[in-house]
């Protein structure tokens, strides 16, 4: 772990640099009130998976992938490309800008474009495992248990959930009704097949055997 610790959040040891304080107001402009709650919980829990496991990692590329990784996540998404893919860009460019070098640069983009794909993201590079991580644990509960109840009580305490899985859900209905191209190949398409009249996805077993090739 590297010297960017030196902030408490809700009991936690995180990074505290000026590119986190940024990264935190872009995060409120961009995120309605439940997700900024969301993607703040999701850096707790990533930093704190960080410690309990002992995994040597880049602190500030932890905080800045987890706060950013939702940016994109609204009723309002008009795509073109899946809101994480959109979402990536976004915040590669955010880090350009703040003076990150492009090793860095891309493993916040990973971070932010994995950060509903854990069967990839969970087996990355140690920053980005540990964004997927802390995302998904606040998400759908993976790996709840390895934080303590009395530590997750004091994270959710000072950061709500407010709603979350209702808004949430929205904003993934959403995108699977007005982007249906994006959601094809991704999560969105559960909820796109559950809640959406009218959804249907396209089967990737019919892209193999039509295929222009003869054999």
């Amino acid at each position: 772990m590297n010297a960017f610790t030196g902030r408490i959040l809700a009991g936690v040891a995180v990074a505290d640099t000026p590119l986190v304080d940024q990264a935190i107001e872009y995060a409120r402009q961009k995120c309605e009130p439940y997700l900024f709650n969301h993607v703040v919980r999701s850096w707790l829990f990533a930093a704190r998976i960080g410690q309990i496991q002992n995994v040597e990692h880049d602190a500030e590329v932890v905080a800045v992938g987890s706060l950013l990784h939702d940016i994109t996540l609204n009723e309002n998404f008009a795509g073109p490309r899946r809101f994480e893919v959109e979402g990536a860009d976004l915040a590669r460019t955010f880090v350009r800008e703040g003076g990150f070098d492009e090793r860095r640069a891309q493993l916040i983009w990973d971070s932010v474009a994995l950060n509903s794909t854990p069967s990839i993201g969970l087996y990355k590079e140690a920053e980005v495992a540990l964004c997927t991580a802390g995302i998904c644990l606040d998400v759908v509960g993976l790996q709840y248990s390895l934080i303590s109840s009395a530590e997750i009580a004091k994270i959710v305490g000072e950061f709500p959930r407010l709603g979350m899985k209702q808004r949430m859900s929205r904003c993934f209905c959403h995108i699977a009704k007005t982007r249906p191209e994006t959601t094809y190949d991704n999560f969105a398409r559960d909820f796109g097949e559950r809640f959406v009249s009218g959804y249907k996805a396209p089967s990737a077993v019919d892209f193999v055997m039509n295929t222009a090739f003869e054999e």
